[in-house]
C-alpha cells in the first residue's frame, strides 16, 4: 500500500507541478491528490487502498465504465498483432466509416491523438480555406492548450485564477475575438466589426469546462446563421459531447449542421483518440490531398481504434443513453429538491448524464454566472464527498459523469452525500 503524500512528493520532484495536467493537482479543492491502481465499472481503488465510486471517469471518457471486459478484450487481441506501424490498417478505415455513418455533418475524418490537435487542425483547416486568420471563441469554453485557443479559457484555468498563459505571444492572440457564452448579440457586434477577418466561429454547443452551460434556446442556430453570413466556418467542438447524449454528434440532436467538428473522450474507449471532420469541401483540403498539412505518428493507431470500434458496438447494442439521462435527472432532483427546502446555496445543473455541482443558488448561463460560485464551498463539499466514498471533478468548473456503469443506488448515495455535507 503506497502513501498518497509520499507518491506526490516524489511526483513533485520529476514532473512539473507533481502532476501531467493541471487539474489533477487539486489547487481547486486542496489537499493532496489521489493516485490510483486500479478500476472496474463504476469504482476506482486508490494507492493507499481505498474504493471510490467515480464520478470523473476520465474526464468522459469512460462511458462505458473502467476496464469494460470487451473493451479490453480488444485492446489486448489488437496488441498481439501489433500496437502500432506507422502505415495503414484495416480497422481505421473500419472506425471512419463508423464515425461517417453516426455524424450526418461528416463527409470525410482525419484521426489524432488528442482533442488540441484535433481543435488544431480545425482551426488550421478554416484558416487555410478562407485565406483570413481571426477566429471568435467563447469566454469559459477550453479547446485545449493550442496557443490560439488558450486564451479566455475554462476548465483548470478558471480554478487557477487566470485566463491565459504565458508562452503566448501577444500577436496570436489578438487574432482570437472573444464573446460571453449564450450571448449572440455580441457575436453580431464582433461581425459587423471584424466579420470579414473571421476565419471560424468554435464553440463547446454544450459548454463543459466553466461547469455545466447549457446552450439557450436558438443560440446554436443563431451562430449557424452569423457565420454563414460573414462567410466564416463554424465549428463545433464536441471532444466532450459527441457520442455522450446519443451514438452521435450533439449537432445532430439539434439538428444544426457545423462545418467542422472535433471528437474525442468516448469515440477512443479510454484511449488517446480523436477526430476532425466534416464537409468534403473543407476536409479535402489536408495534406495530401490539399495543401494544408497536418500528419501524426501515432494518428489512427491500432490500439486506440480497436477500443474505439469496441466501445462504439457495446453503445450500439446496450444503448445505455435514456437510463444515463435518467439518472441524471434523480441526482439532479434529489439534490436541487433538498437545497430548495433547506435554502442552501446550491445548484446541480444537469443534462442527459453529465451535471455539475455549482455552490451557487442561481442557474449558471455563462462564465460570469458561473463565477459567482463560492469555490472554498465547492472545496469542503468535494472533500466531505470524498470522504463519504464519492470522487468528484476537484474542481467547481468541471462536469461530473455518470457512465453505464454506475446504478441508481450509487446516484441516490451520492445524492445524500452531497446535501449532508452541508449540515457537517
Amino acid at each position: 500500500m503506497l502513501n498518497h503524500d509520499a507518491l506526490y512528493a516524489r511526483a513533485c520532484r520529476v514532473i512539473p507541478g507533481g502532476v501531467n495536467s493541471p487539474v489533477r493537482a487539486f489547487n481547486g479543492v486542496g489537499g493532496t491528490p489521489l493516485y490510483v491502481e486500479s478500476g472496474k465499472g463504476s469504482h476506482i481503488q486508490t494507492a493507499d487502498g481505498r474504493t471510490l465510486v467515480d464520478f470523473c471517469c476520465s474526464w468522459g471518457a469512460m462511458i462505458l465504465g473502467h476496464a469494460h471486459d470487451e473493451v479490453v478484450g480488444a485492446i489486448q487481441a489488437r496488441a498481439a498483432l501489433g500496437t502500432t506501424f506507422g502505415i495503414n490498417t484495416p480497422d481505421e478505415v473500419l472506425f471512419a466509416e463508423r464515425l461517417c455513418e453516426r455524424v450526418p455533418c461528416l463527409e470525410r475524418v482525419r484521426l489524432v491523438n488528442s482533442g488540441t490537435e484535433a481543435v488544431m487542425t480545425a482551426l488550421r483547416i478554416a484558416r487555410g480555406v478562407t485565406g483570413r486568420k481571426r477566429i471568435i471563441k467563447f469566454d469559459g469554453c477550453y479547446h485545449g492548450h493550442s496557443d490560439s485557443v488558450l486564451v479566455s479559457a475554462g476548465s483548470g484555468l478558471l480554478t487557477g485564477g487566470t485566463v491565459s498563459s504565458l508562452g503566448i505571444s501577444r500577436h496570436v492572440a489578438s487574432d482570437t475575438f472573444v464573446a460571453p457564452y449564450n450571448d449572440i448579440d455580441a457575436v453580431k457586434a464582433l461581425i459587423r466589426e471584424k466579420g470579414s477577418e473571421v476565419a471560424a466561429i468554435i464553440v463547446e454547443p454544450v459548454a463543459g469546462n466553466m461547469g455545466l452551460v447549457l446552450p439557450e434556446p436558438d443560440f446554436l442556430v443563431k451562430l449557424r446563421h452569423a457565420a454563414d453570413r460573414c462567410g466564416a466556418l463554424l465549428i463545433f467542438d464536441e471532444v466532450i459531447c459527441g457520442f455522450r447524449f446519443a451514438l452521435s454528434s450533439y449537432a445532430s440532436l439539434i439538428g444544426v449542421k457545423p462545418d467542422l467538428i472535433t471528437l474525442g473522450k468516448v469515440i477512443g474507449g479510454g484511449l488517446p483518440l480523436a477526430a476532425v471532420g466534416g464537409a468534403a469541401v473543407f476536409m479535402d483540403e489536408l495534406a495530401p490531398a490539399g495543401k494544408i498539412y497536418q500528419a501524426g505518428t501515432l494518428s489512427g493507431n491500432p490500439l486506440a481504434v480497436a477500443a474505439g470500434l469496441k466501445t462504439l458496438a457495446v453503445l450500439e447494442r446496450e444503448n445505455p443513453y435514456p437510463r444515463m439521462a435518467e439518472l441524471g435527472r434523480r441526482l439532479a432532483d434529489t439534490v436541487n429538491t433538498a437545497a430548495a427546502a433547506r435554502g442552501l446555496p446550491l445548484h446541480c445543473a444537469q443534462y442527459q448524464g453529465v451535471f455539475t455541482l455549482f455552490c451557487t443558488p442561481a442557474p449558471v448561463r455563462d462564465l460570469a454566472s458561473a463565477k459567482q460560485s463560492d469555490t472554498a464551498a465547492y472545496a469542503r463539499l468535494f472533500h466531505s464527498v470524498l470522504n463519504s466514498g464519492f470522487y468528484l471533478p476537484p474542481s467547481q468548473f468541471e462536469l461530473g459523469f455518470i457512465s453505464a456503469a454506475h446504478s441508481a443506488q450509487e446516484i441516490e448515495a451520492l445524492a445524500q452525500a452531497v446535501v449532508a455535507a452541508w449540515a457537517s
